[in-house]
């Protein structure tokens, strides 16, 4: 193996393809699904909840597709992988500008959720911890800090195109397959390789053989750290008890209060006729800012106090939750949907790092792929959940505050967790 001359490494080509692959397949997907929301209900004439069933058969798809996957991953160059994941997902979107009934949506949703599987939440760790022993877990937090930015760069300009015309989400739907195969298709298919012996490289930081600094990142976020601690509660104790119920609803829930974001362009658009109306893309984009800065922001915060991170992550949710209710003004919106993006981050750093607090690192993949399959039935549940309150009268008013309750019962559950971990000292190994 060879050590790179210079100071550039071939790794940082590849957190360049995976950045490509969180920023727009993934963003496109997932963080602006919900610019679509209102305008595609309201041109077949149906309500919310039963064209956003298309997003509960996404979820229910990537939960049977995540095991596939990840065998797969270990059987097949993941060019040839993660090349056809992208290429499902931006056909799909094709396909969509073109449909003509509400139940198409439902099959959509399935090649979706195929595709979408191991783009959000295998791709990233595997290559990562591939092709780097040293800064996993700032290079991994990086990746994923831009289905936010995503979600900021292209909710504007789908908001935009869905406004060009009455049947203007066909050409936002158009577009964002376009962007998806021509911005994403290079990287997978020529700059991606599965591993460093490929290139007959080490890994980043393996030629420099900084074990302190590998020991100092954030397993949590990865599942895998080059010299994590292997001391923990093996998956076959922790399933059977208290500790692993309560962050499992925590996930459950937490995952569940994400799905509001979908529905806050939906809230713009109730206010017909205002300026208000005509900030829905910007709303939207506020919230995936502050999920991209609440993502780094936990980090850290976790780095030092777990239970800090949830307070925090949480707490500024709540207080989102709790402006756009009361508060229905542009700026006051623009605030609290910067704020909401806090808790939003939370299904993707809380969870992870609750887990590994409670259960040590041991078996921490085992666990947290359980717990994690926990939070996609979350995803699944929700937006046909959050579609039918909307829908009711004051069905918005009564979404952000069902939104407050579930975000309570989600801190108490994970302090509750923190409690148990005395509990499991006699399950450590």
């Amino acid at each position: 193996m060879q050590k790179p001359k210079g100071s550039f490494h071939y790794a940082f080509a590849i957190v360049a393809s995976c950045i490509a692959i969180t920023c727009v397949p993934c963003a496109l997907t997932l963080s602006c699904a919900g610019i679509f929301f209102t305008p595609v209900s309201e041109y077949f004439g149906v309500p919310k909840a039963q064209f956003t069933l298309y997003f509960s058969v996404l979820n229910l798809a990537m939960m049977v597709m995540l095991p596939i996957a990840g065998k797969l991953m270990n059987k097949i160059d993941l060019r040839i992988l993660l090349s056809a994941a992208v290429i499902v997902n931006g056909v799909t979107y094709l396909v969509m500008s073109q449909l003509t009934e509400v139940w198409m949506f439902y099959v959509a949703g399935v090649f979706l959720g195929i595709g979408t599987a191991p783009l959000i939440y295998l791709a990233i760790p595997t290559l990562i911890n591939n092709w780097c022993t040293k800064k996993v877990g700032f290079f991994v937090g990086l990746c994923m800090a831009f289905t936010g930015i995503g979600g900021v760069i292209f909710n504007p300009v789908g908001t935009a195109l869905i406004g060009s015309g009455p049947d203007g989400w066909r050409l936002g739907y158009l577009v964002f397959g376009i962007i998806m195969l021509v911005a994403t298709l290079p990287f997978t298919l020529l700059v991606v390789r599965s591993k460093p012996e490929d290139k007959g490289l080490l890994p980043y930081g393996a030629e420099v053989g900084d074990t302190e600094e590998a020991s100092a990142e954030p397993a949590a976020t990865t599942g895998v750290s080059a010299a994590s601690a292997i001391t923990g509660v093996s998956a076959k104790n922790a399933m059977g008890t208290l500790a692993f119920a309560l962050v499992a609803a925590f996930a459950f829930l937490i995952t569940m209060n994400q799905m509001v974001y979908q529905f806050l362009p939906s809230y713009c658009q109730s206010f017909e006729g205002t300026d208000i109306a005509l900030m829905a893309g910007a709303v939207a984009s506020a919230c995936m800012a502050g999920q991209a800065i609440g993502k780094v922001v936990l980090g850290v915060v976790n780095d030092r106090s777990t239970k800090g991170g949830l307070f925090l992550g949480v707490g500024l949710g709540i207080v989102g939750v709790v402006a756009m209710m009361l508060v229905p003004q542009v700026i006051v919106l623009m605030v609290g949907a910067f704020l909401f993006g806090f808790v939003y981050a939370c299904t993707t750093v809380q969870v992870p790092l609750l887990t590994r607090t409670v259960f040590g690192s041991k078996e921490y993949t085992q666990i947290y792929s359980r717990i994690s399959t926990v939070g996609v039935l979350g995803g699944v549940v929700a937006p046909t959940f959050w579609g039918i309150i909307v829908d009711l009268p004051n069905g918005f008013t009564l979404m952000f505050a069902l939104s407050f309750v579930v975000m309570v019962a989600s801190l108490a559950l994970s302090l509750l967790a923190l409690r148990q971990v005395k509990n499991l000292q006699r399950y450590v190994e």
